[in-house]
């Protein structure tokens, strides 16, 4: 599936299920809530913090699968295609990075 696709197929669900997209304003109170979400298993799984008893590192793909659907539904209500942006960005860090990281004596 492409970015494209993938924008379309999320259109055509809030059109099916989700009757309108919600406003702007509360997706983007809402990815904050997804990006918190994917923050807290990231945490446990691989920072210092540990898992309560009903938490659980599996539904790690989950959340990263619902950060990408909200920020998509903000992609088409305010009409950027992220195809095109996500590709453009490639260009631009490439050009940019060419050498960069390769020259980090961190890495």
């Amino acid at each position: 599936m492409t970015i494209a696709d993938a924008q379309k197929n999320v259109d055509a669900w809030i059109k099916d299920y989700g009757v309108r997209y919600f406003s702007e304003l509360t997706n983007t109170a809402v990815l904050m809530e997804e990006v918190g979400e994917l923050a807290r298993i990231m945490a446990r799984k691989y920072g210092d913090q540990s898992f309560k008893k009903n938490e659980s590192a599996d539904k790690l793909g989950e959340e990263m699968a619902d950060v990408l659907f909200v920020l998509i539904c903000l992609a088409n209500q305010t009409g950027v295609d992220l195809q095109k942006e996500f590709t453009e960005s490639l260009t631009r860090k490439a050009a940019r990075d060419k050498d960069r990281h390769h020259n980090n004596p961190k890495l």
